[in-house]
């Protein structure tokens, strides 16, 4: 299935716990990979980073991404990112993506410890194209 708008198997797949594994670009051409927390958000997806990384560098150069899920199936989106350096916006982003993948208690300790005390930015995936393969 090759679209850009979710189905219902695709959105109940992406709204369950799991890894992504982000794609980004670096300035040589060269793919670099990341593991993150994710959540979908209507047709798109929300993501965190520090401020600095490598990820965040690629996607202020070039905005083109691909994730893919595998479990149970796989899973490959393609789109392009929107940056939110709102500090306000992307630590409520990092406090809700840690709540879903730690819940309340660990992800507070997590804001108070390390988030907080970092520059935080939200990468918004606008989805353009899906490929997927789910039992």
């Amino acid at each position: 299935m090759s679209t850009a708008i979710l189905s219902e198997k695709v959105r109940a797949f992406l709204e369950e716990r799991r890894f992504a594994v982000l794609g980004t670009i670096n300035a040589d051409g060269t793919p670099q990979l990341s593991a993150m927390w994710y959540q979908l958000e209507g047709e798109h997806i929300l993501m965190n980073t520090k401020a600095g990384r490598v990820k965040e560098r690629n996607l202020r150069r070039d905005p083109r991404v691909s994730i893919c899920f595998e479990d149970g199936g796989y899973l490959t989106i393609t789109g392009k990112v929107t940056l939110i350096d709102d500090q306000e916006t992307a630590q409520r982003d990092i406090h809700r993506l840690a709540v879903r993948y730690n819940g309340d208690e660990k992800a507070a300790q997590s804001m108070e410890e390390t988030f907080a005390k970092e520059q935080r930015v939200t990468i918004h995936i606008s989805i353009e194209h899906v490929i997927e393969s789910l039992w």
